[in-house]
């Protein structure tokens, strides 16, 4: 157990440099119910599971259960997991075959592009039911915004790639990347680097003397053979073939592991989060007609009056305001157009990332007046909370998280479909 317990505050100090008051938001009067349709929560870079970590909710953290509580106020609602490392298609299709059940499918393309297994693990379907109809609202923190948005892409146009390749070699194809789902009402990203985050840059310093990119992965890859693993984390990179084999010897899978492509693939979120990887993203998935889109951004620093940089408040949790934000308030790149409106940030991610996707993208971004409107990007506000403190894994006691989720829910209930 000791070993375990050690295992989750290294976790969570990983999650801390990645994760990748209410005052500032807006809000409206309360209206009555127009759909029922359920709440699906999705979490960001190196999130986990509801049975992961001794117990402790991504969503939820210290200040409760953000799953439980919708649910007992008659918002029926789900926590998917997927891979906390993996890139945001891997990651949609996982959260595909998780909702409507079936064995994951990463594509026969895509995975004779990336080097990795086809197939992935199945799951019995939390709504199976959305295969014959119905809507879902996707309530995303983090990276995991940029899963729902490409999720509600492959669900509506499908992969022209995939049912080519499906096609010329005589293989199935994964009915996700048919296209025609039209389940998803709605998508609301909190705190999500829709453009990216400089925050990679700073990975990117440390990877050229220590590499740590590889040191992390395989430390996770040799961790989650351990049999507490299950109860604590679960990587979720059995595409990539880095899990033990029965028999296999530990130097024969160590030297597996160093072999794998994924360290030198574009498959990983590492790309996505960056600020290239994410306007490539945003150059193919763009908003869909037939969504909401809602965006809450988050920011927790200010502006020195000398420097023109920005430092972390008072409060933002210790790792990030000593680690990142320093990094993410100073950071300026001409080559990649990062400049001083970059600056503003939450800790993990820059502030201006937030609001819906511009690089590369040429979705709308409106505020939002009281009236949620379909196809465009909703922008909520931005909220005077830290990347964690907007999940509830650190504290902010003006922070009304409780209300916070159950206002959203309730206008996500408003929304005609």
């Amino acid at each position: 157990m000791m070993k375990g317990c050690g295992l989750m505050v290294v976790l969570l100090g990983l999650w801390f440099v990645f994760g990748l008051s209410v005052p500032g938001g807006r809000t409206e009067a309360a209206s009555p119910r127009a759909n029922d349709a359920p709440i699906v929560l999705l979490h960001g870079f190196t999130g986990w599971g509801r049975e992961e970590m001794l117990g402790f909710k991504y969503w939820g953290g210290v200040r409760g259960d953000i799953e439980q509580w919708l649910n007992d106020n008659g918002y029926r609602t789900y926590t998917l997991a997927v891979g906390p490392l993996s890139s945001n298609w891997d990651r949609a299709c996982e959260a595909y075959a998780q909702l409507v059940g079936g064995t994951v499918d990463y594509g026969a393309a895509h995975a004779a592009k990336h080097g990795h297994a086809r197939f992935g693990r199945t799951y019995p379907g939390l709504l199976p039911e959305l295969k014959r109809g119905g809507r879902i609202h996707i309530i995303a923190h983090s990276q995991g915004g940029q899963t729902a948005r490409m999720l509600v892409s492959l669900l509506e146009n499908g992969s022209q790639e995939e049912r080519e390749y499906a096609k010329e070699h005589n293989v199935s194809l994964s009915p996700l990347f048919e296209g025609g789902h039209r389940f998803v009402l709605s998508v609301t990203t909190i705190a999500t680097p829709h453009d990216g985050t400089t925050l990679v840059n700073m990975v990117d310093f440390t990877d050229r003397f220590f590499d740590l990119q590889k040191a992390v992965l395989e430390a996770a890859a040799v961790a989650s053979n351990a049999p507490y693993t299950s109860e604590i984390y679960d990587f979720k990179l059995d595409q990539w073939g880095l899990r033990r084999e029965p028999g296999e010897s530990f130097d024969h899978y160590f030297e597996r592991l160093k072999r794998s492509p994924v360290w030198t693939s574009t498959d990983t979120a590492r790309y996505d989060l960056s600020v290239p990887g994410a306007e490539t993203l945003n150059r193919w998935v763009k908003a869909s007609p037939n969504t909401y889109y809602l965006s809450f951004s988050t920011e927790r620093t200010y502006r020195g009056a000398l420097t023109g940089n920005y430092y972390p408040e008072l409060g933002m949790n210790a790792f990030s305001a000593i680690v990142c934000a320093p990094f993410l308030g100073s950071y300026r790149n001409a080559a990649l157009g990062i400049d001083s409106h970059w600056l503003g940030n939450d800790g993990i991610v820059n502030t201006i990332s937030m609001n819906g996707p511009k690089r590369g993208s040429n979705d709308r971004i409106v505020p939002y007046d009281g009236t949620l409107k379909k196809g465009v990007w909703n922008d909520m506000g931005t909220y005077n909370v830290d990347h964690l403190e907007v999940i509830g894994v650190d504290p902010n006691p003006s922070f009304n998280i409780r209300a916070f989720y159950l206002r959203l829910a309730e206008q996500l209930a408003s929304l005609r479909p």
